[in-house]
């Protein structure tokens, strides 16, 4: 443990270890855990914006995950899907770093992980996010903690908002101000991130404050968007009822983390990404989020000179319908749930009709989970492509891809959050498993993780970039390139040409009725 690598911070010294590959050929990377990029939010500082970190003397070991956030269990049957691992303690504000080179002089391409888990759930010490092949590769790996749930994203009358979403812009910062001693380069940053995390690089990609901060940005099935702030409201409301006090930020920072916990999950217990209902979010706070960033970035705000890789996986909607029992309730409720359907989207009956001809002998739970996803993910991903593609054909190019790889688990096809094994080249780990199933193929791994490390080092996958042709990379279901021009244009031209932002109709009794699944359960 003393030989280990050892780095000078800002604050004081951090010493990590050196790790084997899994890919047993002796090579050897350096990885840096629990290096604290701000103060733990307790005490004073719970419910307030992120500050530095204490400097210390010595020498800190950096050998381990620091503490996760506090955050609800996945319930079952989503515990046997998901690993998402806790560890106590209250420094939980941490990044870590994987490096083939811990030298200043080595100026090496970064990647910044951004977490998914619907901001509520999740953390840096997923293994499937370990960052051992980045570094093999070349590619300095950085991953962090952030505040999820109602101390990162509640709304309160007394307290700043996105304060989950500050952290990151916190940990970006150090990054900025720190990643050269770990062999990285400051200027050559790529963010990204999936579902959740996704959504977070995509406001931060329209953020002013996070202007200079990264180069590149990799948005996996989660679109640039915000809440109504109404609805965050009612989660703090609907929590501060159950735990009998204000719904203020200094009447919750009396509360034990655990009781926070409990209330927020009974708060959001029926919430799904399809279905809709409460739930935490990112909002406008006329700061770090001055405006509606979709809007912002379709308008080429200040990112137009960002490369862009983005996409999706084909079957999303399953990893939220199909472990509960929900695909066969929808089924049963047939052209209820299409009716429901077409009110959560605001889209046209000739919509419904489409998709229903799209999907010949689907039943009603996938031909709802397509029109619902691509409302929801793709078509926004999509919009935001053209836009770039109109605005500034130049200097940030867009590419965009489709996972289509179905896992070996039933009823789950290529569902969401099934790709971030292969983007890591970690199908080897039981944690991937979990979702992919056993024997997931290392071939799709290194097309994938290939791809992603070739965008991180010189901004292109190896694919064509958006034009007018729409070409878009699919991964999967077999081995070898395929490169497809407007797979979803058909789809997409369905629909309205910009339907209003729609309210949220509730479920019907029998799908409300069903196990709950916080939103989204993704990793």
């Amino acid at each position: 443990m003393v030989s280990g690598p050892r780095v000078r911070t800002a604050y004081g010294t951090v010493r990590g270890r050196h790790e084997d590959l899994a890919d047993g050929d002796g090579r050897r990377v350096a990885v840096f855990r629990g290096v604290p990029y701000a103060a733990p939010p307790r005490g004073a500082l719970r419910f307030r914006p992120p500050r530095p970190p204490e400097p210390w003397d010595g020498v800190r070991d950096a050998t381990a995950f620091g503490a996760t956030p506090p955050k609800p269990p996945y319930g079952a049957p989503f515990a046997r899907l998901l690993s998402d691992p806790v560890i106590t303690g209250d420094d939980w504000l941490t990044a870590n770093v994987w490096t083939p080179d811990p030298d200043p002089a080595a100026r090496l391409p970064v990647a910044v992980w951004a977490h998914g888990g619907s901001l509520t759930r999740g953390s840096s010490a997923v293994p499937v996010y370990d960052g051992g092949a980045f570094a093999r590769d070349g590619v300095v790996l950085v991953s962090f903690n952030y505040r999820l749930g109602v101390e990162g994203y509640g709304l309160f009358p007394d307290a700043p908002p996105n304060l989950g979403l500050r952290d990151q812009l916190a940990a970006l910062e150090w990054v900025r101000g720190g990643i050269a001693a770990f062999g990285g380069d400051p200027d050559r940053v790529t963010l990204f991130g999936a579902s959740a995390g996704a959504i977070s690089a995509g406001v931060l990609l329209a953020s002013p404050r996070a202007r200079g901060l990264f180069r590149r940005a990799v948005l996996q099935s989660g679109p640039p968007q915000t809440v109504e702030r109404d609805r965050a409201r009612r989660m703090v409301r609907r929590m501060a009822t159950r735990l009998r006090v204000p719904a203020t930020a200094a009447a919750f920072a009396e509360v034990e983390p655990a009781a926070l916990l409990a209330a927020q999950h009974a708060a959001g217990r029926r919430a799904n990404p399809l279905l809709g209902g409460p739930a935490f979010g990112v909002v406008v706070d006329g700061d770090l989020v001055p405006t509606e960033p979709m809007e912002a970035l379709t308008r080429g705000d200040g990112a137009a000179d960002v490369g862009l890789l983005a996409g999706w996986t084909t079957q999303e909607h399953r990893l939220w319908l199909a472990p509960n029992g929900l695909s066969e309730r929808v089924d049963r409720l047939g052209p209820l749930a299409l009716a429901w359907a077409r009110a959560r989207t605001r889209c046209g009956p000739g919509t419904v009709r489409g998709y229903r001809a799209l999907h010949p002998g689907a039943g009603a739970a996938e031909v709802v989970g397509q029109l619902v996803t691509d409302h929801l993910l793709r078509r926004p991903v999509h919009r935001l492509a053209e836009a770039r593609r109109v605005a500034s054909p130049v200097p940030g190019d867009t590419y965009l891809y489709e996972f289509a790889w179905p896992s070996s688990i039933a009823g789950l096809g290529a569902c969401h959050a099934l790709e971030l094994g292969f983007v890591f080249d970690t199908v080897s780990s039981p944690a991937t498993a979990m979702l992919a199933g056993p024997g997931a193929p290392q071939w799709l791994a290194e097309e994938m993780h290939g791809a992603w490390v070739r965008f991180v080092v010189d901004g292109d996958p190896g694919w064509p970039a958006w034009d007018a042709r729409h070409p878009v990379r699919r991964f999967g279901p077999g081995p070898g390139a395929t490169v497809l021009h407007g797979p979803r244009d058909r789809a997409f031209a369905l629909w309205p040409a910009e339907p209003a932002e729609p309210a949220e109709p509730a479920a019907p009794a029998e799908v409300r009725g069903a196990a709950p699944l916080s939103r989204p359960a993704d990793r």
